[in-house]
């Protein structure tokens, strides 16, 4: 599992978006979204971390990434 913060992320759209950037990159992805804790976690399957923080900054965010919990 790869986790981001993502404190740009405040409301359902924003999840959305961000799940179809990590989506675009990594389809089979599972992507969980907390919007109170500005988290996304990502069980990817084909892409890493990099790719995946790529994705979500195209998308018009600023994901950190943080240790998983």
């Amino acid at each position: 599992m790869i986790a981001f913060e993502v404190a740009d992320m405040t409301c359902g759209h924003c999840a959305g978006r961000i799940t179809r950037a990590v989506q675009a990159v990594d389809p089979a992805a599972q992507v969980r979204v907390d919007l109170k804790r500005a988290r996304v976690e990502v069980d990817p399957v084909a892409a890493d971390a990099q790719a995946l923080g790529a994705a979500m900054r195209e998308a018009g965010y600023t994901p950190v990434p943080v240790p998983a919990a």
